[in-house]
């Protein structure tokens, strides 16, 4: 093997072990805004409720499509998100029959709150980092992301 093709290898390698440390921070860091906005809210339920305050009112499949997840998997986290007072369901105007599920307003309120903690915290802790380098930290996240799709 070449030289060129040893220092790929390690270079993913490094890009691996990063990830990993980034998915442990983020399921760390989800956990801990879960319970910030209610404390029996869980992490993958936190993830549904955000995605729902940004895209609903939608129809649960639409929600089952999205995260890749079974219908009854869904209906059991959407029970509990509606037994929290976050999450609420409506007729569906175009089909009387099926049923709208959104974010309720407390929970975009609560949203909204950690979003923000969030933002000013990430700001803090990467003060040292210059806009250049946020900006392309951002490109190369996303040139990784699209490589990956």
């Amino acid at each position: 093997m070449t030289r060129s093709a040893v220092a790929r290898i390690d270079a993913v390698r490094a890009i691996e072990d990063e990830i990993g440390v980034l998915v442990r921070r983020l399921k760390r860091a989800i956990a801990e805004r879960a319970h910030a906005i209610h404390r029996d809210l869980q992490g993958a339920s936190y993830l549904i409720l955000g995605w729902l305050a940004e895209n609903g009112p939608v129809r649960a499949s639409a929600i089952v499509e999205v995260f890749g997840m079974d219908k009854g998997s869904l209906s059991r986290q959407l029970q509990h998100l509606e037994e929290l007072g976050l999450v609420e369901r409506t007729p569906d105007p175009a089909d009387g029959r099926a049923t709208l599920v959104s974010a309720s307003a407390e929970a975009v309120r609560r949203l909204a709150e950690v979003d923000q903690e969030r933002r000013v915290s990430l700001n803090d802790r990467l003060s040292d980092w210059s806009v250049d380098e946020l900006e392309a930290f951002a490109r190369q996240l996303g040139h990784y992301n699209r490589s990956l799709d």
